[in-house]
């Protein structure tokens, strides 16, 4: 039997209600891959307050696709999804460009089927109800019963490639009135924001249909970030062509729930174009291409990735087999489905962010409104994703790192700076810091090559020594709106006046401090790799002025105004508060510990911090503090309280991660936590040990000869390390350099289910990666 016709009688057994509830049919496992079944892009997707779980949705793309297509349950904005699990109706398909729930839409395209005697254009009449027990989410193929009417619904089906959405519709009318239609929704009014609901614009789209070719185009120049970001990019627009396989009986626009029968172009807001099929129609094929760029290009895109004539099943297949390539590299031995539902959607979603920007070698760039040859990337959360999801790319996804990186330095060209949180268009000075110095860093500690190195150092120089325009007199505070790049707000007044950040000048002055002291060690280190001595100690030197917010008088980091007086100790933050930032110097761990006080006095603050309640794990500043115990000689207490985060902050359930995922950061403190290191000072090649979660994992690396085998028996129930050999050799050290395992190798723990001295000796020597050098000796 093909395929479709498998399919077809799928279909009619879930339309009798005889499937298995949530069954993915098996012409939808080619190829065969048990982790990429293990993929619930539920996870992430609970509750009202998607801070508190995941903020992600249940989307179907291939890794870094430039366009994910979910089901739309409500309309989604800043601080909003389009898709969340407590809704019970299905608006449509989004082809959603939202890269983080903190970010607005840009650009998007909907298509809503419908099934009755008018045609619903207006989001809150095409709503249809679903239910959940006939709901099946993977990683390349999602599908609905909509309900229509008593005894008649629709059954929608989606897949899709990087560019292209492939949706099939299977209509099931109960009487001949009732007839079958497609809307297809350019521009919508939307919300600037969650806390006004009547804060809204609209922007003026174009529909154009044409019935010849089955096709519905259009232009949605949406752009919800606009208020906020240096980059104007007036020229900026979404553009679509949807492509139908069944010819049309009618057609028109609509503006919201005004129809405009037999109308084959429109400019307006809140636009959409129907098209309606020959009653008796019961299955209809539409693949929908987009772009950045043009109506043109949206439409080689389609013909590109989906060309005429193929099956939903093949762009599944397509689009399932680039996941298993992926996912299949890491294979877990003692874990049980409950780990690998959590594991393996970890991994799904540490790969789906930065994403593809460009288009058959060309690309739009919002800093400058121009068209450009080459690659490119968006989506950089990189305040969160420097920490650990970039170091994950790097093993796995080496391929994509020196065009990721090249995109960057695109930037630079195009706007002048590196990007901070490049949201779609351009730049949002969201967040703060220039982390991609870390990024380029690390990039090329790890050996990455493939990029241009003295552009690289020309742009990470630049953020380092240039201050942003009116530093002195701006404040730059949060999503602060018609102000330049912000880039290190504050860096004038920080080594040419005081040594920090002035907190009566600059908004989020202590986190700012130590950021931009990390930041230089970041340069530091790109300037090492590059044999730039001078350069190198200067900024190393610098990479030290954390100290200059420490307040002896009460232990902790603190903010500090213009003047050298105390701001007060809950002031100055970002995102966390004075006990996670006391900890913010990856860059300099033994540095710390001797400030404050030594090995004994800091294991009992970090005793303090877990045990009152400090440690939260829901937002990045957070996630290494637990492994700061090995750099104090405590590692079986770094290994207790790993254990204790991952089975309290992560399970397999729409709630399954307790903060925002903020691009993949999350999963990737659990995907390295599971392997048993973590790269606590991401602008290194050194990682620190944890406690391996399972009793063998054995990880195929791109391009590499051999396999990386991680052998701890008994770990499930053993969460401490009695002893550590690395290819044969016995290693006392909590420390492991990149190189031990980058080219595969046999990574052997011995469990124990009780505290060992393991890893636990002092302390002593510092050298200029701020590690132990005693334990730099492997």
């Amino acid at each position: 039997m093909s395929w479709t016709k498998l399919w077809i009688a799928t279909a009619c057994l879930c339309f009798c209600g005889l499937c298995v509830a949530n069954e993915v049919p098996d012409a939808f496992r080619v190829p065969l891959s048990e982790n990429v079944d293990h993929v619930n892009p539920m996870i992430g997707n609970g509750g009202w307050d998607p801070n508190n779980s995941g903020g992600m949705i249940p989307s179907t793309a291939p890794p870094f696709a430039m366009t994910r297509w979910v089901a739309q349950t409500r309309q989604n904005y800043v601080s909003m999804t389009p898709y969340n699990q407590t809704d019970t109706k299905i608006h449509g398909f989004q082809g959603t460009h939202q890269p983080a729930i903190w970010m607005g839409e840009s650009g998007q395209v909907v298509v809503c089927p419908g099934l009755g005697t008018k045609v619903n254009a207006a989001f809150e009449e095409r709503g249809l109800r679903f239910n959940r027990s006939n709901e099946v989410s993977t990683a390349s193929y999602y599908s609905a019963l909509l309900e229509v009417d008593v005894g008649s619904n629709i059954f929608a089906e989606q897949s899709a490639t990087s560019r292209v959405g492939h949706l099939r519709f299977t209509f099931d009318a109960k009487d001949s009135s009732l007839i079958p239609y497609v809307v297809v929704q350019a521009t919508r009014a939307f919300r600037l924001g969650s806390s006004n609901p009547e804060n809204t614009t609209s922007p003026i789209g174009t529909i154009t249909i044409n019935p010849a070719s089955r096709e519905i185009a259009g232009r949605n120049p949406e752009r919800q970030d606009f208020i906020i970001g240096p980059s104007p990019a007036h020229s900026f627009a979404g553009y679509f062509v949807a492509r139908f396989d069944t010819p049309f009986e009618s057609f028109g626009t609509a503006t919201n729930a005004t129809l405009h029968e037999g109308e084959s172009a429109r400019n307006d807001t809140i636009l959409s174009g129907y098209v309606r099929f020959p009653v008796g129609t019961t299955v209809v094929n539409v693949r929908i291409g987009v772009s950045y760029i043009s109506v043109e290009q949206a439409r080689r895109n389609l013909d590109n990735e989906i060309p005429d004539g193929r099956s939903l099943e093949s762009t599944a297949e397509q689009t399932r087999t680039a996941w298993a390539e992926k996912l299949d590299r890491i294979q877990l031995e003692g874990a049980t489905d409950f780990d690998k539902r959590i594991f393996y959607t970890g991994f799904f979603h540490t790969l789906q962010y930065p994403n593809e920007q460009s288009e058959d070698g060309r690309y739009y760039s919002g800093y400058d409104d121009s068209i450009h040859q080459g690659e490119s990337y968006t989506g950089y959360s990189i305040w969160d994703t420097y920490r650990a999801e970039w170091a994950w790319q790097i093993l796995f996804a080496p391929e994509r790192i020196a065009p990721m990186i090249t995109s960057m330095l695109q930037d630079f060209q195009e706007g002048g700076w590196l990007p901070m949180w490049k949201n779609i268009v351009a730049e949002t000075n969201i967040m703060i810091g220039t982390d991609a110095d870390s990024m380029i860093a690390e990039a090329l500690i790890k050996g990455v090559t493939g990029f241009d190195l003295d552009l690289a150092w020309t742009a990470v120089h630049k953020d380092a020594t240039v201050p942003p325009e009116g530093d002195a007199t701006i404040e730059y505070d949060d999503r602060q709106e018609n102000v330049g790049y912000e880039v290190r707000a504050g860096l004038s007044s920080v080594y040419s006046q005081y040594g920090w950040v002035a907190d009566d000048i600059h908004s989020e002055s202590a986190s700012r401090t130590l950021r931009y002291a990390f930041d230089d060690y970041a340069v530091y280190a790109v300037a090492e790799a590059l044999n730039r001595t001078e350069d190198a100690q200067y900024f190393l030197e610098r990479s030290k002025s954390y100290r200059t917010i420490y307040n002896n008088a009460t232990g902790f980091m603190e903010a500090r105004n213009a003047d050298g007086s105390w701001a007060g100790p809950d002031r100055g933050w970002t995102e966390g508060d004075k006990w996670a930032y006391t900890f913010d110097v990856v860059q300099d761990v033994p540095g710390l510990i001797d400030l404050l006080g030594g090995n004994e006095t800091f294991v009992k603050f970090l005793d303090r911090h877990f045990l009152e309640g400090h440690n939260d794990h829901t937002n990045e500043p957070s996630h290494h503090i637990p492994y700061l115990y090995s750099f104090a000689g405590a590692a079986f207490k770094a290994q207790e309280r790993i254990r204790q985060i991952a089975r309290t902050d992560y399970n397999d359930t729409a709630s399954g991660l307790a903060g925002n995922e903020d691009c993949g950061q999350m999963s990737a403190w659990y995907l390295f936590s599971a392997l048993g290191f973590y790269p606590v000072n991401p602008s290194s090649d050194i990682y620190v040990v944890g406690s391996p979660f399972f009793d063998k994992v054995t990880i195929n690396l791109p391009g590499v000869t051999k396999p990386l085998i991680i052998q701890a028996p008994g770990a499930p129930g053993n969460i401490y390390i009695d002893s550590l050999t690395i290819d044969g050799i016995v290693s006392d050290s909590p420390f492991i350099r990149h190189e031990q395992f980058a080219k595969g190798g046999v990574v052997e723990f011995k469990m124990s289910p009780e505290p060992t001295a393991w890893g636990s000796d002092a302390v002593d020597s510092v050298n200029p990666e701020g590690t132990s050098q005693k334990h730099l000796e492997l």
